[in-house]
């Protein structure tokens, strides 16, 4: 139960992120500490409402999936695209090793990584896809 909760903040905070900053107009970076903050503040406030693997975890979750929604929407990426970059972001954070526990920079690292795949695999669909009807 506790990493489908965690899936479920890695694609609320991508497409949430996104959409404050596209939607509201403001911007990705203020959409991404806003949201983390109220995030934060309020596993902060209310600790006892989880139990204490999801009151840690989602608000870093949260953070790392919200890196992802400040995606520029120049990069014509949809809203479906981003869940799944943030479930995958998800995914990866589950399985992380504790290798690199310490190091800076580990959310935005996996953030980069799962957003980089989805992107790169719409990609190639895509131009599959337009390959696939020019030929007909």
């Amino acid at each position: 139960m506790n990493e489908l909760i965690i899936l479920i903040t890695g694609i609320v905070g991508a497409t949430l992120t996104f959409y404050v900053s596209e939607q509201l107009k403001q911007g990705p970076v203020r959409s991404s500490a806003l949201l983390s903050l109220i995030i934060g503040l309020f596993f902060y406030f209310f600790p006892e409402l989880f139990n204490d693997y999801l009151t840690k975890n989602i608000p870093l979750v949260f953070i790392g999936a919200s890196f992802i929604g400040m995606v520029s929407a120049k990069v014509k990426i949809n809203y479906l695209s981003l869940a799944i970059a943030g479930c995958l972001f998800s995914i990866i954070y589950l399985n992380k090793s504790d290798f690199f526990d310490g190091y800076g920079g580990a959310l935005g690292a996996m953030a980069f990584i799962a957003l980089l795949t989805i992107m790169v695999i719409v990609k190639m669909f895509y131009r599959k896809k337009q390959k696939n009807s020019t030929h007909k």
